[in-house]
């Protein structure tokens, strides 16, 4: 792989996130109400203590100097401490990120076998019961919203069968939730997989190979496969933010700890550090696993590198 191809992507990085940041950074001091006056909840403070309270916090500065601390911290990973606790925003964000990307990795899980296996079995007959079947699975689950299909497991299969449970941290709790969160993923990756190995069945060097004599193993195995498996990995690429929009939703129905359940109420309350901190973290987590796809796509197809 050449290493152009890699400071490109590098360099690339570093506009995306400026950009990101500036984004909520603006949308945080945008929203109306004042950081002291929701943290206090109606209790009777005079004015000298506001004041002093908004000394304390840092929000007496010019919005431009909070701007350029803000962004001067963020490039060390420093976010400071949250209005609401005192307590570190790093600490904070670490005792719950455990929680979500366990709900990711699940709904990623749950989406890449099942997207995959879907999209195959579509991808190879088309226009049969089974690709007509699969794509109505996959409309439904691109189509329903993730709250609506959570109640719907809860009430099945927690509350009537009783099979999994409903509430806790555990691996069996674990299991409604991911594929409340991974149903989207299960939709469109069956989607492109089935477009992607339909396109490529038609090429030439697949009839080629076929030709030639090879089964229909070997042409899956060494053609189809192949050349059918970036699309897709683009997908799961950008799914990753949804993923964890998703596991925002998901973990307020099914009352699950994690950075979700934190963003939302740390928006509510204006705790611009814990805001700050979750979306900067949660970012350059997506940017890196989108390089990481970039620097994939390089090894399957060298071709892509030299571009």
């Amino acid at each position: 792989m050449r290493l152009d191809f890699l400071l490109r992507r590098l360099f690339g990085i570093i506009p995306i996130l400026l950009l990101t940041w500036t984004i909520v950074f603006a949308a945080m001091h945008m929203v109306p109400g004042d950081p002291v006056t929701l943290l206090l909840g109606g209790t009777p403070a005079s004015q000298e203590a506001i004041e002093a309270e908004r000394h304390r916090l840092g929000l007496d500065r010019p919005v431009p100097v909070q701007y350029v601390e803000f962004l001067r911290r963020a490039v060390i990973g420093d976010f400071g401490d949250s209005f609401a606790t005192r307590q570190p925003v790093l600490s904070m964000i670490g005792s719950q990120i455990g929680f979500t990307l366990s709900l990711a990795g699940g709904g990623l899980l749950v989406g890449m076998v099942f997207g995959t296996l879907l999209g195959v079995a579509a991808g190879l007959r088309p226009g049969g019961w089974i690709d007509t079947a699969v794509m109505t699975l996959a409309l439904a689950g691109l189509s329903l919203p993730s709250f609506w299909i959570g109640m719907v497991l809860i009430q099945v299969f927690g509350t009537t069968l009783g099979w999994v449970p409903i509430i806790g941290t555990g691996l069996p709790a674990l299991i409604l939730p991911s594929i409340t969160v991974g149903l989207f993923l299960v939709g469109g990756l069956a989607r492109l997989i089935r477009a992607s190995i339909i396109e490529v069945m038609g090429q030439d060097y697949i009839r080629t190979a076929r030709a030639k004599g090879l089964g229909p193993v070997l042409v899956i195995g060494r053609h189809v496969a192949r050349n059918a498996v970036i699309p897709p990995m683009t997908l799961l690429g950008v799914q990753f933010a949804v993923l964890i929009g998703g596991a925002v939703v998901t973990e307020q129905v099914f009352a699950r700890p994690g950075i979700g359940a934190m963003l939302v109420n740390a928006v509510l309350t204006k705790d611009y550090p814990l805001v700050q901190g979750i979306v900067v973290m949660t970012t350059a987590a997506y940017i890196a696993i989108n390089l990481l796809i970039d620097l994939l796509y390089g090894l399957i197809d060298p071709r892509i590198s030299r571009t």
